[in-house]
């Protein structure tokens, strides 16, 4: 309900929130930190750092998410666990908004 409501509504959660400290803590997957890193800073960025360390990875993050170390400020940059609808950042299924979200969208046709 919450996400048709979010949809049928065009809902920007980007518009009001930001990462901190206890969400980086969280990012714990190479995998999942790396497809953040290319939904922030590129394809290539990514491809350059899939073999760091998370701890790497979630660094390079956040520079870009403040423009520091010579990285492009990106802004209201949503985890895609947070959009609206939400979405996955791997095709292992679990992520119960998402499946549930994944059953129901063909109703709303073009919203």
């Amino acid at each position: 309900m919450v996400e048709a409501l979010g949809n049928h509504l065009n809902v920007d959660i980007g518009a009001c929130w930001q990462p901190d400290e206890a969400f980086f803590e969280l990012i714990r997957e190479r995998e999942i930190a790396n497809a953040m890193l290319a939904d922030i800073a590129g394809k290539h960025v990514a491809d350059g750092n899939v073999s760091e360390k998370v701890k790497t990875q979630k660094k390079i993050i956040r520079d870009f998410l403040c423009g520091e170390n010579g990285r492009h400020k990106v802004d209201q940059w949503l985890p895609r666990w947070m959009k609206v609808p939400a979405e996955t950042y791997t095709g292992r299924g679990g992520f119960r908004t998402a499946d549930q979200w994944a059953k129901v969208r063909a109703l709303f046709g073009s919203e």
